[in-house]
């Protein structure tokens, strides 16, 4: 949610905002109903006044035996207009509301500006995208040879986009899983939880998916639920509502969850295998903080998540989104992009994301500044430590060998109790 007196105050910004983010918010119809809001409040409450000094002048006139019919008659006329106006202020505040939540976050003024994601600039790689001395296969072909997943037999129980991980396919995810929180919490600081993997409606407008991406979320419509398409949902609403001490930041969560997205992308090659499916599993990382520290923790959180891809010896890149690219409530956001020899593209394991306060204003989660006492929305800050689809994916394309098997990373050992996967 945005700040209504900041748009009130510089409403070029939250223009540029809608435009270069291709929103379609009417900011002139915001403003139209907020001056119509603060005429109502002001009428309202002068009407409001005038009856409470009539009433009392009623009660003097009965205490002394005068007649108050006139005054009665008159504040029967101003308890009608009372009541119309409030009528009208409910109808106005409700429309400003809604209209309010198709606005979108503000780009930070380091993030490029562009259309789309050919906008988006390359800020730094890591890992050498080697050749191989054999034609790679893509990780369908090595997962079929290795018996370590059935996308066909997931089809046949759920439909297209659910994965099946069979044998040592299973056990791997398992153990990315595993290694993943641990050097979270071990390595990185951060608590440990388990959320639910429903949410409310409510949950779900406090993170920014709501109204915008409704249709693109699984829905029980019998309890007004949504499935995840995030553990940034669930996470981030753990302090929905609170007032948190300031030596209580920066709260620091990581979760592993499976997530689930009716949107299933482009046909053909896209939507081979894992890299792109309607169910997956993730480990999200998420911090609340106080806002002079969002954007240095920005790039520590990002960190964190390639220190995860540097374990596991993946060649990847740091993208900076352009505004076009960026989604509706992060106004900055990197993403990382992992090289599949297989595929023979880079593809998107993490975003690492600063809503600023856009989340917290519409969660209310805010802090109490210890040296004013006063109270202060948190930033929060969310980033993938990452999705194990295609990591999974890239995992097996880059560590494969000429022979068929696959030499993973020696990290992994611990969890799988080998380092070799073959036939």
């Amino acid at each position: 949610m945005i700040d209504l007196k900041q748009l009130r105050e510089a409403p070029e910004t939250f223009r540029d905002a809608v435009k270069h983010k291709n929103e379609t918010a009417d900011i002139d119809k915001i403003l139209s109903l907020d001056e119509r809001r603060r005429e109502l409040l002001q009428e309202g409450d002068s009407l409001k006044h005038r009856r409470n000094i009539v009433s009392e002048e009623i009660g003097q006139k009965k205490k002394a035996g005068k007649d108050a019919s006139d005054q009665i008659a008159a504040m029967q006329e101003v308890a009608s207009k009372i009541k119309s106006i409030d009528a009208e202020l409910k109808d106005v505040e409700d429309k400003l509301d809604a209209l309010l939540l198709t606005v979108p976050n503000v780009p930070h003024e380091t993030v490029p500006v562009g259309t789309d994601e050919s906008a988006n600039v390359e800020i730094r790689t890591w890992g050498a995208v080697s050749g191989f001395d054999f034609a790679p296969l893509n990780h369908t072909e090595i997962g079929a040879q290795l018996g370590l997943f059935d996308f066909e037999r997931g089809a046949k129980i759920s439909g297209t986009g659910f994965p099946l991980y069979t044998n040592l396919g299973a056990k791997l995810e398992r153990a990315l899983l595993n290694f993943m929180i641990d050097f979270h919490v071990e390595h990185h600081g951060y608590t440990e939880v388990m959320p639910p993997l429903l949410v409310n409606r409510d949950s779900m407008k406090n993170t920014g998916q709501l109204p915008k991406l409704e249709e693109d979320m699984y829905y029980i419509d019998s309890d007004d639920l949504f499935l995840i398409p995030t553990a940034e949902v669930p996470v981030t609403n753990i302090h929905k509502g609170e007032i948190l001490k300031e030596d209580e930041l920066p709260r620091k969560y990581v979760a592993f969850t499976p997530c689930f997205r009716r949107e299933a992308g482009s046909h053909g090659r896209e939507t081979r295998g894992f890299l792109r499916v309607h169910q997956f599993n993730k480990v999200e990382m998420v911090q609340m903080v106080r806002p002079e520290e969002s954007y240095d923790v920005l790039e520590t959180l990002t960190a964190h998540a390639e220190a995860i891809l540097q374990a596991l010896d993946l060649p990847y890149r740091v993208l900076a989104l352009s505004t076009g690219d960026l989604s509706f409530a992060a106004a900055k956001c990197y993403d990382l992009e992992i090289w599949a020899p297989g595929e023979d593209r880079w593809l998107e394991v993490s975003s690492c994301s600063n809503f600023v306060d856009f989340q917290a204003r519409r969660a209310n989660i805010r802090f109490r500044r210890a040296s004013t006492g006063h109270t202060e929305y948190v930033h929060t800050l969310n980033g993938s430590g990452v999705a194990t689809a295609r990591l999974l994916a890239s995992l097996l394309e880059v560590h494969q060998t000429k022979d068929g098997s696959v030499e993973l990373p020696g990290v992994l050992e611990p969890y799988l109790g080998t380092t070799t996967l073959q036939k």
